[in-house]
């Protein structure tokens, strides 16, 4: 038998055929404690690998060895073409500039070529039609002067001629063409930063590991720069008890000082300047219409060098977005958004060209397009509804288009969408439940759609520029579960007492029987707009083992994180913790009525927000008979400011619901066993929550908790202790396996 004529990428989708879970029996192996630290189980495997070709108008499908070509319009084979030599593409230049390992300042040219794909970013797991087959070029700067203390935030102006870094918290300029170095400030120093953010705005505003603090305009030679004034902070000291050295060199403790402004304390006051590195003149930003602690929330840089910049009180219940006039520091509003609640940190506006910009704006209680002329006139929404916009993924004005990351078909879905920039037409472009990566052909003519839900694993498959399916490329086989018992998951909305639908997800114990009652895991973060649900195929081997122990594995996405929008996100304001409590318990409630959990047997875990969570449970309800928390916030007067004070106000304004959702203060009500968990160097929860909780727990008389530290640990467990961790968490859910089990 013959079969050389058929082509590679019908061979492929054949196998994977032969993969669809249905074909795929489940294993009967049971998995141990010691499988669920393997990194080689998995529960997902061979999933399509697809792409657009380098031309734009076929999709690729890689089989055993070569890629092949099929037509997206009918799913059928085609010929392969190599790309031409004079394909289309656009060079590209960019500058970049780091830091070496000696202290050296690098600048780096890469240059290339990238095919000519349209505008928008990449989604999912696709290339966006970059030939990867880049050249560059670096050369050192030849910097005079210390190397100590070391230089950091290496940038480079777009152009190249300009470059800069940070030095002893000053910011420097250097001349790319004479190495010149122009010191822009000098008066830096422990107290006060230079283009470096400092802990809390990296941690809260800029996101956190960014420390840039400083911003080059596109040509010209203009830095904008932060500078953060420390001096009104309190210092936090963090002691490392376990040194290195310790015992044989170093027999004392060692300490870092933080600068951490907790909730209601002196914040960092924020001023912003413009370097022009030409004339070697800083102008600062005229900011006297804010107040002094205004929070200075972005910086950006237009194509056309306009300076914008986005302006927050310090409670964050407004924001206020600009130009800037480089040449006189005026602050010139284009947009405010406000809120009874809190207002979140906008995206970046998204530019034209024509003299309009795209604008997310969350004012409705639902985030939505809206459309502005340069300078703050409101065209009109693009986008409309009870639901959200989550991100705006491209646009075409020739086009008329929009392609945005919407929940209009479910919070716990991720769907892809296009609507005309006038605000009609809109159109599903990615049918049928459950989460979707897509992927966008460069005309927008087609999307590559990688899809799941709870209950089936990822499927590849092409849809029009309609959402109609044009061509199945294959699915993706379950994994390990072809050798283990397997344990699957449901996608359901649970009722709260009021009628609100929560999304959920029920993972039954293996071999289940119904009418034997069984202890539950709930294992829940809970933060604002900070989902955990998803319509999604995820599944963990911690979770199947569990699962196969006797556990019912619930999931459940309280109303104030679920994805629903700052109508449904801001009823946690000023009060964190109680109704998502409510949620917790009405999910709780809800599991041991309808699937069998046994209601003296359930479990909640949670880390940082989740730890909160899982303590104020214990403490502000009967219901849970175990609770594990790991690094959380027992007081939020504890945590910082710009966190703290956007959810729950400032404490002198707000003390009955600082008080009335303190875990410390209501400890001689603990219910249940507590276990606490927090890494003794945590620099962003700090210790001291924990400690001061223990002693009101002590004071009350409790003996139903107990306490594990993680030394040299911040708020995530070091690698050397993780395995200590996860035993020491078993070990604890072990006690609920036993029908006799009471709580404390």
């Amino acid at each position: 038998m013959r079969i050389a004529f058929v082509p590679t990428w019908c061979l492929f989708v054949a196998a994977l055929a032969a993969q669809q879970p249905a074909a795929q029996q489940p294993g009967t192996e049971r998995l141990t404690f010691a499988d669920t630290q393997k990194p080689t189980i998995g529960w997902l495997s061979n999933p399509p690998l697809v792409r657009f070709s380098w031309d734009g108008k076929h999709v690729e499908v890689q089989g055993k060895k070569v890629w092949s070509w099929i037509d997206p319009a009918t799913g059928k084979a085609v010929d392969a073409v190599p790309a031409p030599a004079g394909a289309p593409s656009t060079s590209v230049e960019s500058w970049h500039a780091r830091i070496d390992d000696d202290g050296d300042f690098v600048l780096e040219k890469i240059a290339g070529t990238v095919n000519d794909r349209g505008a928008g970013r990449r989604r999912g797991g696709g290339r966006d039609g970059a030939t990867h087959a880049i050249e560059g070029s670096q050369h050192k700067l030849a910097i005079e002067g210390p190397r100590t203390p070391p230089r950091r935030e290496a940038h480079v102006s777009s152009d190249g001629a300009f470059a800069s870094f940070v030095q002893g918290n000053n910011l420097h300029v250097v001349d790319c063409k004479t190495n010149a170095v122009w010191p822009v400030t000098t008066d830096g120093g422990p107290g006060l930063f230079h283009g470096l953010l400092d802990w809390v705005y990296q941690e809260e505003v800029y996101g956190r590991g960014n420390f840039q603090g400083h911003w080059w305009s596109q040509h010209g030679g203009r830095c904008a720069f932060l500078t953060l004034d420390e001096s009104p902070v309190k210092d936090y000291p963090i002691v490392e008890h376990v040194p290195p050295g310790y015992l044989d060199t170093e027999r004392s403790v060692t300490t870092q000082v933080a600068h951490y402004p907790k909730a209601g304390d002196p914040n960092p006051v924020a001023r912003l300047s413009i370097a022009n590195a030409v004339d070697r003149r800083v102008v600062p930003v005229d900011l006297s219409a804010f107040p002094k602690d205004v929070l200075i929330v972005r910086v950006m840089w237009t194509d056309d060098d306009r300076l914008l910049a986005m302006l927050q009180d310090r409670v964050q219940t407004w924001a206020e977005f600009g130009e800037i006039d480089p040449a006189t520091g005026r602050f010139a509003r284009w947009i405010r958004e406000e809120s009874k609640t809190w207002t979140n940190r906008p995206d970046a506006p998204r530019f034209l060209g024509d003299g309009t910009f795209l604008w997310l704006s969350e004012r409705t209680g639902y985030q939505h397009v809206y459309r502005y002329k340069n300078g703050g006139e409101l065209v009109g929404a693009v986008t409309i509804g009870e639901w959200q916009v989550r991100n705006v993924e491209r646009f075409d004005l020739a086009a008329n288009a929009l392609w945005f990351e919407g929940t209009r078909d479910g919070a716990a879905e991720r769907h892809l969408y296009r609507i005309g920039l006038d605000g009609k037409d809109l159109v599903l472009l990615t049918p049928g439940p459950g989460v979707h990566q897509a992927e966008l052909a460069p005309d927008g003519s087609f999307v590559i759609d990688r899809w799941s839900t709870t209950d089936r694993p990822t499927s590849v498959r092409i849809c029009d520029a309609a959402g109609h399916v044009t061509a199945e490329l294959g699915q993706a086989g379950m994994g390990s579960a072809s050798k283990f018992a397997f344990a699957p998951k449901r996608f359901l909305q649970i009722r709260a007492r009021d009628g609100c639908l929560l999304d959920a997800t029920v993972q039954l114990p293996t071999g289940w029987q119904a009418g034997k009652p069984c202890p539950v895991c709930l294992e829940t973060y809970s933060g604002p707009d900070a989902p955990t649900v998803r319509d999604e195929w995820s599944h963990t081997t911690l979770q199947q083992f569990h699962a196969q122990q006797g556990f019912l594995n619930l999931q459940v996405n309280v109303r104030t994180a679920g994805n629903r929008g700052q109508a449904f996100t801001g009823l946690c304001y000023q009060r964190l913790g109680e109704q998502e409590l409510m949620d917790l318990e009405d999910a709780v409630d809800w599991v041991c009525a309808h699937e069998g959990g046994d209601p003296a047997r359930v479990a909640i875990s949670g880390w940082s927000y989740g730890g909160f969570i899982t303590a104020f449970a214990l403490t502000h309800s009967t219901k849970f008979a175990l609770g594990i928390a790991g690094a959380g916030v027992y007081d939020w007067r504890l945590y910082d400011s710009i966190y703290t004070e956007r959810y729950m106000n400032l404490p002198d304004a707000n003390r009955d619901g600082y008080d009335a959702t303190s875990v410390i203060k209501a400890a001689n009500r603990l219910h249940g066993h507590l276990v606490l968990i927090h890494g003794t160097m945590d620099d962003n929860v700090h210790v001291q929550n924990t400690i001061q909780l223990l002693w009101e727990l002590e004071k009350a008389g409790k003996q139903n908790f107990e306490l594990m530290l993680y030394p040299r640990s911040q708020h995530g467990i070091s690698r050397e202790l993780g395995g200590h961790l996860l035993e020491y968490e078993w070990r604890q859910l072990q006690k609920l396996l036993d029908p006799a089990f009471k709580a404390e």
